[in-house]
Order: structure tokens, then sequence, then C-alpha cells
């Protein structure tokens, strides 16, 4: 089913790509999402400093939640939630599996990671996950494929769809209704009406 965003004049509603899923590369078949990095110990009972990669942290980090610790050169670890608390932007989150200070010191730097699975579909249709973008085709709307959506970016002053075009260099496209009209996520594409001049880079 295709998704199309409605709307007219300054009212209308761009598109938004939820931070809440970044594909995490995984030697499986199933997707793997981003939610938070390990950033470093805080204190001595073994709190994580924790940056977070979702919109939804009160959902993925509240107790009981269990994620997956993925670090270079050793084994995953899996990790249950036990306190969540906001600090400087960031969240301290305590683990059943991390008693104390030295066991968080080893979880510096781990990607936590959730199952896509675990992610249900947005409601809102102007909504899409990050990992529903990624990888789908990218059309004009004469049908002519104009590459393929790598990975969206986010900044400030919106998202962008970062296209891999093939012999040319990688195209960003911002990710609002005038020019991706369409999110067709069962027909694998992205529908694009480009200003002139937005993928002519060589």
């Amino acid at each position: 089913m295709s998704s199309t965003p409605t709307g007219n004049g300054t009212a209308e509603r761009a598109p938004r790509a939820s931070i809440d899923a970044v594909r995490a590369t995984s030697g499986t078949d199933s997707t793997e999402l981003l939610v938070g990095i390990a950033a470093r110990a805080h204190g001595l009972r073994g709190e994580l400093v924790v940056d977070v990669h979702t919109d939804s942290p009160d959902e993925r980090f509240t107790s009981g939640s269990v994620l997956t610790a993925r670090r270079a050169g050793v084994p995953d670890a899996v990790l249950t939630v036990e306190s969540t608390r906001p600090h400087s932007g960031r969240l301290l989150v305590r683990f059943v599996e991390v008693p104390d200070r030295d066991a968080a010191e080893a979880m510096r730097g781990a990607r936590l990671l959730i199952g896509s699975d675990a992610v249900p579909p947005p409601t809102d249709p102007d909504e899409f996950h990050v990992h529903q973008l990624e990888g789908l085709r990218a059309e004009l709307e004469d049908g002519s494929v104009v590459g393929s959506v790598r990975e969206v970016v986010h900044g400030p002053g919106g998202e962008l769809l970062v296209l891999v075009r093939p012999g040319r260099p990688d195209a960003l496209v911002p990710f609002v209704r005038a020019i991706v009209p369409t999110v067709d996520l069962d027909g694998g594409r992205v529908v694009l009406t480009p200003p002139e001049g937005l993928l002519d880079l060589e």
C-alpha cells in the first residue's frame, strides 16, 4: 500500500522518519536496530551513560526491557534494564547483568540493539521508521529509477534521504512531501518530484 502524504498550503505536514531504529550490521537475516550506545561508566554501582538513538527512550529503556549489547571482538551480551534516569541529555541506565563499575567499563562503546520485530509500525501514515526507508528504490514520476535509499540523515532542518546512484555521487534529497510525495513500502519504492538541479550533481 502506498503512503502518500496529503495536505495543502503552509500547514501541510511533512513526512517524518522516526529515529527509532538505525540499521545495525548483523550476521543474521533479521534486522537489528540501534537504540543506544553505552558511552561510559558512571559512579560505582554499574550505571552506564547511554547516548540515545531512538525517538522512544521511555519504551526502549523501561525496566525489564531486554537489549543486545554488541562490542567488537567479543560475543554479544543480553542485558535487562533495571532502572533508567535522565542525565544531561543522555540516560543513566542500570542493567541487571552489569553489577558494578568494572562490568560497566567493559560495556563502554557497546551498541545496544533490539530486533525490528519489536518495533510496531507507526500509526501515523506520514511517519516511517528509518529501517523501512533504507533500501527502497527511488523513482521519478515517469517510473525512471534514479537510485536507492542508502540511509536517512537527521539534521537540524529535517531528514534527508541519501540516494546511492550507480556511477554518480550520492544525492541528498529532503524528506518532505513536495519532493517525496509517495512512499510505497509494499512496492519497495519512493517517488520523487525533485526541483530542477537537485539530482544534477556529477
